[in-house]
């Protein structure tokens, strides 16, 4: 694997080439503006976060939606990333990005390769939330998505504890940044 991160121009045609429908590319667009936004708060609050990082992993966290739709699209995703050679800091956040991460444990009984898949830098955690709070390509509270989480997986599924925890962790760090957002 390489080192260099692909350029967002660059990230964007692996999408189209991976065969990610204009629907996904639009999504990954998305997140990647959100994610683009909450680095640069976090980095002007002196949080030392790779905004480049960030927007090319966000471009490119659902490449393996161009093959599945299920929870899985993120091991297919690390596997197109490292056949692409990707850096391993891209195949981490296309990798922990499902769910609000996903534990060993659950892995396991959802039949994916056994191990965890939780979010631990600064960039993985803010691609995933800022995934969860991209539907389609709209920016949504995130009460939408905990209530898309509980109807989809019931409403005591440990997904929803994990993306309240990485709301409650975030939240916080990013302020009111939806308040003068034209993020859609």
């Amino acid at each position: 694997m390489t080192n260099k991160l692909p350029s967002p121009q660059t990230a964007l045609e692996l999408l189209r080439q991976a065969g990610c429908s204009k629907k996904v590319v639009e999504h990954c667009k998305a997140v990647s503006a959100l994610a683009i936004k909450f680095a640069n708060i976090c980095k002007n609050k002196g949080y030392p976060v790779d905004v480049d990082l960030v927007e090319v992993g966000a471009l490119l966290h659902d490449i393996g939606r161009s093959k599945t739709h299920d929870v899985d699209h993120a091991v297919v995703g690390v596997e197109i990333a490292e056949s692409l050679n990707l850096p391993a800091s891209i195949v981490s956040i296309i990798e922990c990005h499902i769910g609000g991460g996903i534990g060993e444990n659950e892995a396991k009984m959802l039949g994916l390769p056994v191990k965890d898949y939780l979010p631990t830098t600064m960039e993985q955690k803010i691609v995933c939330y800022a995934d969860k709070l991209i539907s389609g390509n709209k920016v949504v509270p995130i009460e939408h998505t905990i209530e898309s989480f509980s109807k989809k997986l019931g409403p005591n599924h440990p997904a929803i504890d994990r993306v309240i925890r990485l709301h409650e962790e975030l939240f916080p760090l990013l302020g009111d940044w939806n308040a003068n957002s034209n993020t859609t």
